[in-house]
This record gives C-alpha cells, structure tokens and sequence, in this order.
C-alpha cells in the first residue's frame, strides 16, 4: 500500500498533537522529504467566531484548502496537521481540503490522570483558559470514545514526542 499523503493528529485537548506534530516534522526533514506543518487551531482563529460555527470549522477548511494548494505548489510532498476532529464525518471534508489520495487519521491520547498536570503547564496564568480546557478534555473524550473513527491510536503517556512521532511516522508509511 502507498504511503499517506498527510497526517491529521487529532484527540482531546492536552494530548500533544502540536508537540508530535513538531516532532513528527522534524523526523521529516531530517529524512530529507520536503513537507509542511498546520496547526489547525492557528487557521481557524477568528474572533469572534460565527454564531452558528463556534470552533470556526468552515474558515479553518477554506483556508487549508488554500494552504495545502500553496505548500503543494512549494514542493511540499507531505502534510502534517494538528488539530481536533470530533466526528467521522468531518475526515473526508478534510480529504478534499487538502485535495489527497490518502490522509491518516491519527488519534493520540493519554491517561486521563496525566491530562490536568499538562493543561496547568500550559495555561499556568489563564484561569479562565484552564477551566475550559479542563472541562472541553472530559467532553471531547467523551465524544471521540463513543463513535471512533480514527486510523490509528496512539498514547503519548510517558513517551517522548520523538518516539510518538517515530510511531506515527511508521503507521503513515513514512518510514
């Protein structure tokens, strides 16, 4: 089977989908293969966003479309994205954003118990922040564990991003 034109690394909140997705390119250019990285959460930061589109989903899909037909254009071979997808009916509105063959939905998670140390980090002077993304990780893993959709499951629990990347990077056929 060919490899994967790209990768979404998708999950709750606090998992590390940006982080892998760091690592993940790193893995990549160090092999040499022309590639770019989206953070998802970055193209659809539009405030404030629609009434009726909340998490802005249908600005994030029209501008990956532009970004993945612009990084085509430079020569990237390969697409990395970081971002939460909630439903499996979202993943071929993504296929065809990003106008591939074959896109690998990967899931990463982690222990439940691990999740608040990680989002206090990252939101250590943002109270506000910190309790919606306490209370959005308990939602999201709720809904991704009810109707899972993903092509591969990854835990992140106590491995390094490299390791995590390397297995991703393994399960998209790039390695």
């Amino acid at each position: 089977m060919p490899p994967h034109d790209a990768v979404l690394l998708t999950g709750t909140v606090g998992t590390g989908k940006t982080t892998t997705a760091y690592a993940l390119s790193a893995l990549e250019r160090a092999a040499g293969v022309p590639h770019a990285l989206v953070d998802l959460d970055q193209v659809r930061l539009l405030v404030p966003a629609p009434a009726a589109d909340p998490f802005a989903h249908e600005v994030e899909l029209a501008n990956l479309r532009d970004l993945a037909r612009n990084y085509r254009a430079a020569g990237a071979r390969r697409l990395i994205l970081a971002g939460v997808v909630e439903q499996a009916a979202e993943v071929p509105r993504y296929t065809a954003a990003l106008d591939v063959a074959r896109l690998l939905v990967c899931r990463l998670t982690v222990d439940a118990d691990d999740v608040p140390a990680r989002l206090r980090h990252r939101h250590a002077d943002e109270p506000d922040a910190l309790a919606w993304h306490l209370e959005r990780t308990v939602e999201l893993t709720a809904l991704l564990d009810a109707a899972p959709f993903e092509d591969v499951r990854v835990c992140t629990t106590g491995r390094t991003p490299a390791d995590v990347a390397a297995e991703v990077r393994r399960a998209a056929g790039w390695a």
